[in-house]
This record gives structure tokens, C-alpha cells and sequence, in this order.
């Protein structure tokens, strides 16, 4: 067995897999501030970028490789002379994970073992997979003083509408922070995916000895984000309904709870997972360690972007794969990474109101919506 590992430092070459994306390119931007230099990999799928080039917004020092990380004659020549990977590729949408499942497997996990492989006999120093807090399922809920398990709310109960979890003896819930101690409660391919994801990686790590971490995003929200994808984050779909003078969709209520956090500090994450031991081996949250409503989130961003005027569309429907409260307990970071959230929300959302001036969404909401009713994904 080839041990690996290493001393971090700044000059080093470092592959970011799904490097053109929206989260991996403010993860490049901010190790290149920090002297590395960074190689792209990425397929350029066009739900994700529109005419299948060069991001505009990818730093002009990214040095970008478009292909598949399936290929593994591609990712071998992605990884020469590479000191360091994160490895973001994979397909992201909870609700299309859940009709295009051949996809997401092959991509997500397949493309993982792939790329795992290719670096098996070469001398990396640290590996960063992105993962998601989508392997929870349901988050962290007290009934009293206890800490319990929700009961995953069968079919009945939401099409009455009922949509809050109870729990084991059918007690009311109050939703808390989710810490890494929370067993994963996978409910999506999606989710499943990227539950395999963090496991081969770690799993590889401890046995080829490459320091390895799994860094579980919670809601992630910035500048760049694929407004025209009606699968990418929850705040990109709202711009884009927004931006074509149309009001969000919100599913159930409104009222399910989510850790919205911004790109910059989730990049921060990442060069400090990447530089510093102290999470080597672990899964660790990356969050804002706050929760806010979807229909508040909503509302917030109608506001920022001067649409006030605009309510938000609640279809009071179920998606299947949606849960009900998740938002991050990030103890673990702060302990290990010293990593602390610098971007508030309010901050956060005027920013990216600030770059959706000039930006072009196509809105696809709808059409994403009929597909899943079509495939009886909702309820």
C-alpha cells in the first residue's frame, strides 16, 4: 500500500473536479488569492451552462480541462502533476435525481470511483469531497427535553396537508441544529449519491493514507448560480422566477426550515479544509448554523431585488425526496477548521441582487413542476 500525504502549502497544483460549477468556482478564485494554482475539470453540462463554454465568471488563471469524469483517460491527464483534489463533479437536483436515476448513479458515484482510482498511485497530499446535508433527510428534532428521530411522514398525512414530522409515539416536534452525529436518513437519489460520495472518498483516504474531508453543504447561495436550472438551489430558482416577473413557487407551506449559506464562506471552508488537519478523516458541516423559512427567504429576496409587489406562489404540494427542517449545527468546524460564517443573510442577499442586475434566467420552473407530476413525483 503507497502511503500519501504531505505538508499543505500554497504554491501547490490543485484539481477541483466540477471545477467550472458554481460553488467550485468561487473555491478556485479563492485558493488562487491564497498562491495555488488551479486545474478545472468539468463537463460543461448545459443544464448547468447554457452554451456549454467557458463561465465568464471562472477566474482567467483556472486552468480549464472539459471532460467527464467518467473518462478515465481524461481524468489521468487531469491529474498530472496535481498535489491536491476536491472533487465537486456530480449531478445536483433532489427532484430530477428522482426520474433520471441512471444519471445521477453513473455520474455520482461511478465518476467518484473513477476518478479514486486514477489517483491511487500518485502522491496526493489531500483530498476534499462535497457533499451535502441532503444525507440527513430529516434533521434534528427534540420532543421536550429529548433528542428524537421524526417518523418520515407517510403519504396520508401529507395529502392532508399535515406536513410537520411527529415523532415514534406521535409527539409534537420542535426542529434544533443538525450536528454530524445524526445518523443519515437518505431520501433521494441525489441524497444517496452523495452519501456514497463522502463514504468511497474517506474510505479511500484511510486506506491509502491521503488525509480525506467530507464537507456537508447546507442551502449554498451567491453570485453564479445557474439561474436557468430549475434543479440548482432554492434562491437561484426564486431570481430566476423573479427576474421574469413571475412569483416564486414554494411547495407544502413555506414554513420548512433551512441553513442558507453563502458561496464566499463555503469557499473559506475549503481552503481551510485544505490546509488545515484538524478534520482530516471526518465529515464536517458547513453552514451558517442559522435557519430561516423558504417563504421568509422568499420574501426576503422579492424585497432586495425591488419586487415587494410580488407574493409568493405556495402550490401546498409535496415533492417526493423533499424534507420538512434541516439547518446546521456547525460546532465541529468551528473546533476543527476554525471556521466561522462572516456573511450574514441580509449581506448575502443584497450582493447577489447586486449581480443579478443584467443577468438573463429562462424560467423552467414550470416545465421541472409537470415533469415531476407527470411521473406522479408529487402530491
Amino acid at each position: 500500500m503507497k502511503l500519501h500525504g504531505g505538508k499543505a502549502h500554497g504554491d501547490e497544483n490543485v484539481l477541483i473536479t466540477g471545477g467550472a460549477g458554481f460553488i467550485a468556482s468561487h473555491v478556485a478564485a479563492r485558493l488562487i488569492e491564497r498562491g495555488y494554482r488551479i486545474r478545472a475539470l468539468d463537463s460543461l453540462l448545459s443544464q448547468v451552462h447554457r452554451d456549454a463554454g467557458r463561465p465568464e465568471y471562472l477566474h482567467p488563471d483556472v486552468e480549464l480541462v472539459r471532460g467527464d469524469v467518467r473518462d478515465r483517460e481524461c481524468v489521468d491527464r487531469a491529474l498530472e502533476g496535481i498535489g491536491s483534489v476536491v472533487h465537486f463533479a456530480a449531478r445536483v437536483g433532489v427532484g430530477q435525481s428522482m426520474y433520471d436515476l441512471a444519471d445521477y448513479t453513473s455520474v455520482n458515484c461511478d465518476g467518484t470511483a473513477v476518478l479514486l482510482e486514477a489517483m491511487m498511485d500518485r502522491p496526493i497530499r489531500k483530498l476534499l469531497v462535497a457533499s451535502s446535508m441532503s444525507v440527513y433527510g430529516e434533521g434534528a428534532y427534540r420532543a421536550g427535553e429529548r433528542l428524537v428521530e421524526a417518523v418520515e411522514r407517510d403519504r396520508g398525512q401529507l395529502e392532508r396537508g399535515q406536513w410537520e414530522p411527529r415523532g415514534p409515539k406521535g409527539e409534537a416536534l420542535t426542529p434544533v441544529r443538525t450536528s454530524e452525529a445524526k445518523p443519515p436518513a437518505l431520501s433521494s437519489i441525489y441524497a444517496l449519491g452523495k452519501y456514497a460520495q463522502e463514504r468511497m472518498c474517506l474510505m479511500f483516504g484511510a486506506s491509502y493514507g491521503i488525509p480525506t474531508v467530507a464537507l456537508r453543504f447546507f442551502n449554498v447561495y451567491g453570485p453564479f448560480q445557474a439561474l436557468s436550472n430549475p434543479y440548482t438551489g432554492v434562491l437561484a430558482i426564486f431570481a430566476g422566477r423573479l427576474l421574469n416577473n413571475r412569483p416564486p413557487v414554494i411547495f407544502e407551506d413555506g414554513e420548512q426550515r433551512r441553513d442558507f449559506v453563502n458561496v464566499r464562506d463555503v469557499a473559506e471552508a475549503c481552503r481551510l479544509a485544505l490546509e488545515r488537519p484538524g478534520a482530516d478523516g471526518r465529515v464536517v458541516n458547513i453552514g451558517s448554523g442559522e435557519s430561516v423559512s423558504v417563504r421568509e427567504v422568499a420574501e426576503r429576496l422579492a424585497r432586495v431585488v425591488g419586487q415587494e409587489h410580488v407574493e409568493p406562489q405556495v402550490n401546498g404540494k409535496y415533492r417526493f425526496g423533499d424534507i420538512r427542517h434541516c439547518f446546521g449545527d456547525i460546532s465541529l468546524a468551528r473546533e476543527t477548521l476554525g471556521f466561522e460564517p462572516r456573511v450574514g443573510l441580509e449581506e448575502g442577499m443584497v450582493e447577489f441582487a447586486t449581480w443579478l442586475e443584467g443577468q438573463v434566467a429562462e424560467d423552467h420552473v414550470e416545465d421541472a413542476t409537470a415533469e415531476l407530476a407527470e411521473r406522479g413525483l408529487t402530491l
